[in-house]
């Protein structure tokens, strides 16, 4: 039995995925669940004692395995001069007399950022590779390596619904550059157009990230989308901006005149932290506003270029959930497919997918069937599972927490606790690949009550008031409830909510009236389907408000302990953990 193993040695969000022979996804994970460490910054993607017990798992019969990662090991030209030159070292991150680059970010932030990427990708397998050595000792091993930027687009591409489509990943950078466009038919994907230089939409999102105050470094571009809303044009922001950076079919490139003393000029915007909200709103909005001027520009050319209906969107920049629910409206594309895990996490699979392809004769083979376009459906359920019998030996050992086992009834059950106000932990199976809770590793509540968005900021996530929730609906009822509805399978668009219909989902329903939405059918998620189809029964809503199961600045939970964790330290009323309902005393 050959596996293909893909691995994200990206130096944030590492992840690991594993394919069988056949093409099917057997796993597929970020790291930083595993390690509870948000983004896993700088850490390996494959922890020692970890694939240990996941090659037992998944690979018990192995005899061949290929160990593909998602960067090229022979680097570009200005990486390997500044090694050289020392920059890339903690001695020389600060060095004088070196060429300012072109980018809103300071030098030593990006060698930073090329120093740590260097040695993850020096470093690439090294554990994997140990234990296949101790363990599996007479299995062949292999070693592949791909473009960034590829294994994004084939992410995106080989788990989207589409037997054609145009193909863009944006980021802040690659080999090369921040975006590459690709045409792809027949499961082979055609390079059309490669950036090359420091122009980066995802840089400049990333400095507008910073100068709201926000730390990019830990994510928090999020957060930036949901203060946009709060906030206005900001006309002098706007045009420092646009005279920094600008789209001319497929190149993003700096403006030649006076780049330097632009880029100087952003930095009269920059605000230490949120204290003054109106100014950051304001930044917010603007910095939203100019990203996605500057993305439907180059979608509009790509579409004009393929003559495609369906885009797929691959890369960093497809996590901008606000910007997603507008692109069929902005631009020529009619179907629009983001992958669960769009950012580097995803590269994993891109990459052992795109080893599983070139070891097959017949390369047009697809990993999954593509018969039916509208009902075709990658499954992001692809993590670790928390086990019935770590729950029971909870009940074994707890003497205060009341535990119900509930096989047949747990999702009325749940429903009624919902409906009565209770704020719900609720656990399934494996958990989601990708950065959002799609009904596995998530938080719930009604979404009917203004009250319960700032109830769950305050007692449960501890962040910021102006974050919003998520409404996760049934697929039948959506369009009556959003504006020009398009499914949104892994809660990747924000579409508007109807007037009429805001202030009965008043808890999902942003400042100006929008929600990032998940779709869910029953073929895709049948128990959450259930949940949420007992949850309208009784209140005639058919959806829930959802957030990840988790506190600000920690990853979603992994083990039993980590829910536990949450569950005792906040103000969560009811844990479900498969068919288990688990209350605090006197709940």
């Amino acid at each position: 039995m050959k596996y293909t193993i893909g691995l994200s040695i990206t130096y944030h969000d590492p992840a690991l995925a594993i394919i069988d022979e056949q093409g099917t996804v057997l796993f597929a994970e970020a790291t930083e669940r595993y390690m509870q460490n948000k983004r896993a910054l700088n850490c390996e993607a494959d922890p020692l004692l970890w694939v240990h017990a996941l090659l037992a798992q998944y690979c018990p019969e192995a005899t061949e395995f290929v160990i593909a990662i998602n960067w090229r090991k022979k680097r570009p030209v200005y990486e390997n001069v500044v090694a050289a030159l020392g920059c890339l070292s903690a001695a020389g991150l600060m060095k004088t007399g070196i060429k300012k680059l072109r980018s809103p970010l300071a030098n030593y932030q990006l060698h930073h950022m090329i120093a740590s990427q260097r040695n993850k990708i020096h470093s690439a397998g090294l554990s994997l590779r140990r234990i296949m050595a101790e363990y599996y000792p007479e299995c062949a091993v292999s070693f592949v390596d791909y473009d960034h930027h590829l294994t994004h687009a084939a992410t995106a591409c080989y788990s989207s619904p589409f037997t054609e489509s145009a193909c863009a990943v944006i980021d802040s950078f690659g080999e090369h550059g921040s975006m590459a466009f690709y045409h792809f038919k027949d499961q082979q994907l055609n390079c059309l157009y490669e950036a090359r230089g420091t122009g980066s939409i995802g840089f400049y999102y990333m400095k507008i990230t910073e100068l709201c105050g926000f730390n990019w470094l830990q994510g928090e571009e999020w957060k930036v989308m949901g203060l946009a809303a709060y906030g206005q044009l900001n006309q002098e922001f706007y045009h420092c901006l646009k005279s920094t950076i600008s789209v001319q079919g497929f190149h993003c490139q700096h403006q030649e005149k006076n780049l330097f003393a632009n880029l100087a000029a952003l930095k009269k915007f920059q605000g230490h932290d949120t204290d003054d909200v109106k100014r950051a709103a304001d930044l917010a909005y603007t910095g939203q506003y100019f990203f996605a001027e500057l993305m439907t520009a180059l979608l509009r050319h790509l579409q004009q270029v393929t003559a495609c209906d369906n885009l797929a969107l691959g890369g960093g920049c497809a996590l901008n959930s606000s910007y997603n629910g507008k692109i069929k409206q902005q631009t020529g594309f009619q179907q629009v497919f983001i992958p669960s895990a769009p950012a580097d996490d995803g590269t994993a699979l891109g990459a052992a997918w795109l080893a599983w392809h070139a070891a097959q004769k017949d390369c047009i083979k697809a990993p999954k069937p593509r018969a039916d376009e509208s009902k075709s459906w990658t499954s992001p359920y692809l993590g670790s599972t928390i086990s019935d019998q770590a729950v029971q030996q909870l009940m074994q050992y707890n003497g205060v927490l009341d535990i119900q086992h509930l096989p047949q009834t747990i999702c009325d059950k749940t429903a009624g606790l919902l409906a009565s106000g209770m704020l719900v932990g609720w656990i399934q199976g494996r958990a989601e690949f990708g950065p959002r809770a799609l009904g596995h590793r998530s938080i719930l509540a009604d979404p009917r009550q203004q009250t319960t968005k700032d109830r769950i900021n305050q007692t449960i996530k501890f962040r910021e008031q102006f974050r919003p929730f998520a409404p996760s609906v049934l697929h039948d009822y959506a369009d009556e409830y959003f504006e020009q509805y398009q499914e949104s399978p892994y809660m990747d668009k924000t579409l508007n909510i109807k007037a009429a219909m805001q202030q009965k989902i008043a808890a999902v329903s942003h400042v100006d009236g929008t929600g990032r939405l998940q779709t869910v059918k029953q073929e895709w998620n049948p128990r959450f389907h259930q949940l949420i189809e007992c949850f309208y029964q009784r209140t005639q809503i058919p959806m829930l408000l959802n957030t990840s199961f988790n506190v600000m600045g920690k990853p979603l939970v992994h083990s039993l302990e980590d829910a536990l964790s949450v569950f005792l330290t906040t103000g969560l009323d009811a844990l479900v953990i498969n068919d288990y309902l688990i209350c605090k005393p006197g709940t």
